[in-house]
């Protein structure tokens, strides 16, 4: 029984054993419950790797992360809802 549940969908066998809700919707409430905490991390995160690797991995870096968070947005884009359990 478990074996064909994890067939027909892993993702959702998955999550709903660890955190019981899809992970892209606990991601969202942690991010709109702890923005600056966020922001903090990903600040101090471009600073070591700017200090670390180099303005031109840096550069590559961010303008993968632009073409993902683009893409994100104009495709995969949904209203936030607090709290969203899933399907």
């Amino acid at each position: 029984m478990c074996w064909n549940e994890f067939k027909q969908n892993p993702y959702k066998w998955l999550w709903s054993r660890i955190g019981g809700r899809p992970w892209t919707y606990i991601l969202r409430d942690i991010w709109h419950k702890y923005e600056l905490v966020w922001i903090a991390v990903i600040f101090t995160g471009g600073v070591l790797l700017g200090h670390y690797c180099g303005f031109k991995t840096v550069l590559t870096i961010g303008l993968s992360f632009l073409i993902g968070y683009l893409f994100g947005h104009l495709f995969w884009g949904s209203e936030y809802i607090e709290n969203q359990q899933g399907d």
